[in-house]
């Protein structure tokens, strides 16, 4: 891996492993579903395969499927892996732990709200455009405090869209574009002197 430039901070930006719902395509959202027994083989290859890597730090998710991830990155040597709020997944309200074919059975009216219009959120739940909101923010503060290093960051699908898509001078839109995979790697660049970004790295993943 190339030097970091000193105003320049690399983020390794890291989905969780298989989490309980994911493989039904699942609402998860807040919901604070474990790994399964793939999820957990998966964030293991995973944190051996960011053993060399020199992160300065671990930030994660305080939901427990990004949480598992993130202490496996830590140890060793013996690093703690610093929650941060901000990047919890997206909250899907009345939808969390339900399939897409069932809300469309339940609330097909919001469903295509929701579907068509990013500033839509499911009912009792949040946009994309919040979830951009706050998370684009609260990254920038990290980036900032890490000029010249390279940090992990263990989140979600919603809070990486939004993070490539703000690097990628996109609107919220380009979310839906895009495939995560679990345990997914991408990779960018945030300068904190222009706030601007360069994606390096997109939805690598280890052999499984």
């Amino acid at each position: 891996m190339t030097a970091v430039l000193p105003m320049t901070t690399r983020l390794l930006l890291i989905r969780h492993g298989e989490a309980a719902g994911n493989a039904e395509l699942r609402f998860l959202g807040t919901t604070d579903a474990p790994l399964t027994a793939r999820g957990r083989a998966q964030a293991l290859a995973l944190a051996e395969a960011c053993r060399a890597l020199p992160l300065a730090a671990i930030y994660t998710s305080p939901l427990q499927r990004a949480r598992a991830v993130a202490d496996l990155l830590a140890a060793p040597p013996d690093r703690l892996a610093i929650v941060v709020p901000d990047l919890r997944e997206q909250d899907y309200g009345a939808w969390e732990n339900h399939t897409r074919a069932e809300v469309q059975t339940d609330d097909p009216a919001a469903l295509a709200a929701w579907e068509r219009d990013v500033g839509s959120a499911p009912p009792g739940g949040e946009s994309l455009v919040a979830v951009a909101a706050r998370v684009v923010p609260a990254v920038a503060a990290l980036a900032a405090r890490h000029a010249g290093q390279t940090v992990a960051l263990v989140a979600h699908v919603g809070p990486i869209k939004a993070l490539i898509c703000a690097v990628l001078g996109l609107p919220p839109e380009g979310a839906r574009r895009m495939w995560l995979d679990p345990a997914g790697i991408s990779l960018i660049e945030w300068d904190s002197a222009s706030g601007r970004g360069v994606l390096r790295l997109f939805n690598a993943t280890t052999p499984r």
